[in-house]
């Protein structure tokens, strides 16, 4: 078997860590093969990769159906995405979940009252419960006081 290729090694030595060309290099051709495998991947889900590095493939997705389905029918896909160039020693892809990323928006205020009906059902609820407790913050959330 072949010594796999780094594809993403550096051209020149570097007396610093954490070059910032090397990485803005590094996520550039990250980038290169994310559009690359994009359409080869499971749809619709916008996969990204965020490494490859001994002929390991790893990428993330915000769907966690997608990445199960992506591990399950992995051969496949390697088969398919080992005939681009840059991927040729492909062997093995790490799908991983990727958070969404969530705007910060201010709290939305929560709900002033509650309907008579939900109110007499949580007042039944209280009377049948033990736990003096639970039955005491039963009839608080009935009448709607604040603490």
């Amino acid at each position: 078997m072949s010594e796999p290729i780094n594809v993403f090694q550096a051209t020149r030595k570097h007396s610093k860590t954490g070059n910032l060309t090397f990485l803005s290099t590094q996520v550039a051709q990250w980038q290169k093969l994310t559009k690359m495998i994009q359409p080869l991947l499971p749809q619709p889900e916008q996969w990204q990769v965020v490494c490859y590095q001994s002929g390991v493939l790893t990428i993330t997705g915000e769907n966690q159906a997608m990445i199960s389905q992506l591990g399950y029918l992995q051969k496949p896909y390697i088969s398919q995405l080992s005939q681009l160039e840059p991927l040729k020693d492909l062997h093995k892809i790490q799908a991983r979940l990727r958070v969404k990323s969530q705007k910060i928006s201010e709290p939305s205020q929560p709900s002033r009252s509650i309907n008579t009906e939900t109110q007499n059902m949580l007042r039944h609820a209280a009377d049948f419960v033990s736990d003096p407790k639970l039955s005491q913050a039963l009839l608080r959330l009935a009448s709607n006081k604040k603490e």
